[in-house]
């Protein structure tokens, strides 16, 4: 099997790409950046840029299967520019064309938990998506992207599976994100902002998030026409991470909390019960092993 990844570059891409190729995949990768971490995964990267049709021309066409991850994926910025969430729909649409044109069978397509919006649940189900819940135009982004799969399954017969990550953290990520932020900023002692004092989310080792893509890969008959959340399965406070970095830095940053920016989810906890039945998904590092485990990874390579 050779398996397209999109966003092949970033921080699950780059994972993902050297796991496929432990377990012997054929695989290629499609990314407008150079991969500035590994360079196996860069070797097998085109450079490509998918809101142009014709670019995509420049792609292998002997794919057996796309992970669409490419995306511009930080929600405060699409609130700024929100140019960049039409990128998405643009992109994601230019893949599905591609791969049905090209007579490719299977296609996972990553989602987000900001799909679900602020409703208010303890827990949220895959079934718990409302467009009247739609807090930003990166969710906008995110949910015409599953529409647009959802229908090229049903028009075309397209294998396709849906991902809703939330907070994938560990490795290959010097952006803005939470984890790598507060790890600089730690590491220079310079004050750790919060945006949202109760704010809490569900974070997700990057281990974990691709093993669930792998289960995917080898379970398709399984995954194919489901949408399924990926993450660990509690929630853990903003404020709790910039005090544990903070701890495992031993630096003299301070903390402090103001209001959650426009178009943030600021509580999600998922419900991971579909990915346990339909997968056998089993993420195995918790919050504190996690966030330690980067620290140790930041400190090695950056």
């Amino acid at each position: 099997m050779k398996i397209l990844v999109t966003g092949s570059s970033g921080t699950i891409g780059t994972r993902l790409c050297e796991r496929l190729l432990e377990q012997g995949y054929a695989v290629a990768g499609a990314d407008w950046e150079p991969n500035k971490w590994q360079p196996a995964v860069e070797k097998l990267t085109v450079r490509v840029d998918l809101r142009h049709e014709e670019e995509l021309k420049k792609l292998p066409t002997d794919i057996d299967c796309v992970i669409h991850l490419a995306a511009n994926a930080r929600v405060y910025e699409l609130v700024e520019n929100p140019d960049r969430a039409r990128d998405n729909m643009l992109t994601t649409f230019n893949a599905l064309e591609w791969a049905r044109k090209n007579g490719v069978k299977r296609f996972v397509f990553a989602s987000s938990r900001e799909t679900y919006g602020n409703s208010g649940a303890d827990k949220y189900r895959e079934d718990m998506v409302r467009v009247e819940n739609c807090e930003s135009p990166y969710t906008a982004s995110k949910i015409a992207g599953e529409a647009l799969v959802e229908s090229y399954r049903r028009c075309y017969g397209m294998e396709t599976a849906i991902v809703r990550f939330s907070n994938v953290y560990g490795m290959y990520d010097d952006s803005e994100r939470v984890v790598p932020l507060f790890i600089r900023q730690t590491k220079k002692n310079e004050p750790l902002v919060v945006f949202g004092k109760d704010k809490s989310l569900d974070f997700t080792y990057i281990d974990d998030a691709v093993q669930g893509l792998l289960l995917i890969i080898d379970n398709f008959a399984k995954a194919n026409g489901q949408t399924i959340n990926l993450a660990f399965g509690e929630a853990h406070e903003i404020l709790e991470l910039a005090e544990l970095i903070k701890k495992l830095m031993q630096s003299t940053s301070t903390i402090s909390a103001t209001a959650s920016r426009t178009g943030e989810v600021t509580h999600y906890t998922a419900d991971i019960s579909k990915a346990r039945n339909v997968l056998g998904f089993d993420p195995k590092v918790p919050f504190a092993e996690g966030v330690k485990k980067s620290v140790e990874w930041y400190a090695a390579k950056l």
